[in-house]
């Protein structure tokens, strides 16, 4: 078995392995060089054209302000969503305390999970469809509904949620996180249930109080379920394409509206690539997104990296 295991985990990891180049890694290449050439996507001839896409690509207003979207979604999306999971996940974990003393859930917490996982259920699609009622632009709209029984709002003029650029990356902010709290509440919780009850009981006979017991305990030992949360919003950040171009005005097919105040780097590439038949140009849009994705995942995980805990 010693001489030969080797071989062994090699038979197994050849087609793995195989697979994982031709479907992913070869796409890859691909997409590359089609970026350095004029390809129109339906034609079969095509001319080298080395970097002028991507020179083209640094002196499109609209692209880099995508770009600029992207980031602030990734700024805030991951931040908001992991602040919220991990307050709910602990107050349904540690934020109670039991008749004896001890520390458990809040009353109810088996039921609040279940109710805060509803939202990881829909698909993007439904989420879309569900947000789009939500913001709809008049009074029928729940939101703008809401305020103007509140006498918050004029029936009259009602807010234009996705029709302002001021707000409509907010609203499609707000649309992530509440999809995705549920899932990372669920995520912390499991691994708080790992951390023994005795580290907050000997807390709590300390003197220490919910918050210090949160910042103390509860985050040090969840650093790397919050460090792998981070890398995953991120890379929903950088996407955002089944939101934006189903919610938001068309500012050109594929959403993006209004005037652009939404556009991110994916529904710029599929409106180049789709639309305008500048399919190697939308290739050269692909490769920066690859690179700034890699790029980011890579300063996260070494932006949040910190000596392991362990109890």
């Amino acid at each position: 078995m010693r001489k030969g295991q080797y071989r062994f985990v090699a038979g197994f990891l050849l087609i793995p392995v195989a697979l994982y180049l031709i479907f992913v890694i070869w796409p890859y290449i691909q997409t590359f060089g089609y970026s350095l050439t004029d390809w129109k996507g339906q034609s079969q001839t095509f001319s080298f054209v080395g970097l002028d896409n991507y020179t083209a690509l640094f002196q499109d207003d609209i692209f880099m302000d995508a770009i600029w979207h992207n980031i602030l979604f990734l700024v805030f999306i991951p931040v908001i969503t992991i602040l919220l999971a991990l307050f709910f996940a602990f107050m349904l974990n540690a934020g109670g305390r039991s008749r004896a003393g001890g520390v458990t859930g809040v009353a109810g917490s088996k039921f609040y999970k279940i109710i805060y996982f509803f939202p990881q259920v829909l698909s993007l699609a439904i989420m879309a469809v569900l947000f789009g009622a939500v913001y709809r632009s008049d009074s029928g709209g729940m939101l703008n509904g809401f305020l103007v029984k509140l006498g918050l709002v004029d029936a009259n003029d009602p807010v234009e949620w996705l029709n302002e650029p001021n707000m409509v990356l907010w609203a499609l902010i707000l649309v992530v996180v509440w999809h995705g709290v549920g899932f990372y509440l669920v995520l912390f919780s499991a691994a708080m249930q790992s951390i023994p009850k005795d580290i907050y009981e000997a807390a709590l006979i300390d003197g220490a109080g919910r918050a210090q017991s949160f910042f103390r305990i509860t985050l040090p030992l969840l650093w790397d379920s919050v460090q792998t949360a981070w890398v995953y919003l991120g890379i929903v950040a950088m996407d955002m394409f089944i939101l934006v171009s189903t919610m938001t005005t068309p500012g050109g097919e594929f959403g993006g509206g209004p005037d652009h105040a939404s556009e991110v780097m994916s529904t710029v590439m599929m409106r180049n690539f789709l639309i305008y038949g500048k399919s190697g140009y939308a290739c050269a849009m692909g490769v920066v997104m690859l690179l700034l994705t890699l790029i980011l995942s890579v300063v996260m995980l070494r932006a949040t990296r910190r000596e392991r805990v362990e109890f």
